[in-house]
């Protein structure tokens, strides 16, 4: 019997030792907001085996050092831990390059490999060579990426999408660009309502005409001398022509869905909306004082001496010690649109082609996790907060940036996509200091096409 009882105790300890230690099920505390644990096809829960996967920003650090001051970032945080936890993995955003350097170092990394997880963001501008090139994975070909998905931003998947392929994306809203920021008081001062502005944002009548309409209101001789001592706006060319040929759907260059670029200043919309735009600065905006800064624009607006600005949603934090109140809409829409419009000029997040198959598809896996709308928060209005304590009233964030933040007041920034082009001695500064915009593009048709040749390959 002790035989038998040993012989038994030896065959059981062997089948523990040959067994597969059952995994431990992991809990789920987001099972309740539909959230479920993914699994691979044996019905095992995915393990990425540790791995380090690295959003690599230029700017950034890594988001495990931030203290959460808010319910909302507090639940990001904790989910985003559980799902490193779960999943096996770490994902971490730092800086491993600078802004200058980011085109170069992507090259290098994307051609020769390397043992870093990347997940790189892009400048705007600089993403057009490498994409030709190769350099970016399909992201199309990875089952663990749905484009349909809401949280992936329509513009720069339009943007990188060339045939059943797509090369970027970003899983943010666009980050607000050019509008109108104007000066309450002055407006009050030219019998002008400050709220009609947002007023006529919302009805759909803020156009080309209403905007001349104001100007006119707004440039005045305030001291019957017979000189017009009080214009109505004064802004930076590269602001405020871009702005106006966009709003005219009009643009110095057009791709197609194959990404192929042709060369569009010369066509109808685009005189249209230049010879407009020239118009206006010749008639309302203020002339800077004579030995002035190139930027007088800046102090103009904020010492309240112009009414009308147009810029960058950014210049708010510029604003923030303005003395006078000041709002913000989007730029009019011009005779060929049907609403308003801004070109918004995003980073675009990419994966190196240089990675296999099984290596891309577990960055993109645990970088589509890490994107994922935080449980229970998934139409958190959170985003305003950081809005509401910039901006000097409700309207200009609850219309304005929100209506910015919509797919459809969004065109993609064609001109900022083709390499070699300067707008600002290429066109803005002669057509500003007086040049018949026509003859600008004539003088510039040879230039721009060979930026067009040279980046379509031909």
């Amino acid at each position: 019997m002790k035989k038998l009882i040993a012989l038994l105790l030896a065959a059981i300890m062997l089948m523990a030792v040959c067994l597969p230690a059952l995994a431990e099920e992991p809990e789920n505390p987001y099972a309740e907001y539909g959230v479920e644990i993914l699994r691979d096809a044996d019905g095992n829960v995915i393990d990425l085996g540790g791995m380090e996967i690295i959003i690599n920003e230029h700017w950034s650090h890594d988001w495990h050092d931030d203290e959460p001051e808010t319910a909302s970032a507090e639940a990001t945080k904790e989910y985003r831990l559980w799902l490193e936890k779960t999943y096996n993995f770490t994902i971490r955003t730092r800086a491993d390059t600078t802004w200058a350097d980011c085109p170069t170092d992507f090259n290098n990394f994307a051609t020769t490999g390397g043992d870093e997880n990347y997940v790189w963001a892009m400048r705007y501008e600089t993403i057009t060579a490498p994409m030709r090139s190769g350099l970016f994975y399909d992201l199309a070909t990875l089952d663990c990426l749905d484009f349909t998905q809401d949280k992936w931003n329509d513009n720069i998947k339009n943007l990188t999408t060339k045939g059943d392929s797509v090369f970027g994306m970003r899983a943010a809203d666009a980050e607000p660009r050019k509008g109108v920021f104007f000066n309450k008081r002055l407006l009050t001062e030219a019998g002008v309502d400050p709220d009609s502005l947002y007023d006529m944002q919302r009805d759909g009548t803020w156009t080309w005409d209403a905007f001349e309409e104001l100007c006119k209101k707004l440039t005045r001789d305030t001291d019957n001398d017979g000189v017009t001592d009080r214009y109505a706006m004064m802004s930076f060319s590269a602001h405020i022509i871009p702005a106006a040929l966009n709003s005219n759907g009009a643009d110095f260059f057009a791709m197609d869905e194959n990404g192929k670029f042709t060369v569009t200043a010369n066509s109808d919309a685009f005189m249209e909306a230049a010879n407009w735009v020239v118009d206006m600065i010749s008639k309302y905006e203020m002339p800077a004082p004579e030995g002035a800064e190139w930027n007088y624009f800046d102090a103009a607006f904020l010492n309240g001496e112009v009414a009308l600005q147009v810029y960058e949603d950014y210049h708010k934090s510029a604003l923030a010690d303005m003395e006078d109140d000041f709002g913000f809409v989007m730029f009019p829409k011009g005779p060929r649109m049907e609403t308003y419009v801004h070109a918004p000029t995003d980073n675009v997040y990419v994966i190196p082609a240089c990675y296999d198959a099984d290596r891309a598809w577990k960055i993109a896996f645990a970088y589509n996790l890490f994107t994922q709308p935080t449980p229970g928060y998934e139409d958190d209005d959170a985003w305003k907060t950081a809005y509401y304590n910039a901006y000097r009233d409700e309207r200009a964030v609850d219309e304005t940036i929100a209506m910015m933040l919509e797919p459809e007041h969004q065109v993609i920034a064609v001109t900022s996509l083709v390499p070699g082009f300067d707008g600002g001695p290429e066109f803005y500064w002669d057509v500003y200091g007086g040049m018949a915009p026509g003859d600008k593009v004539d003088s510039m048709m040879g230039t721009w096409q060979a930026y067009v040749d040279a980046a379509n390959g031909d």
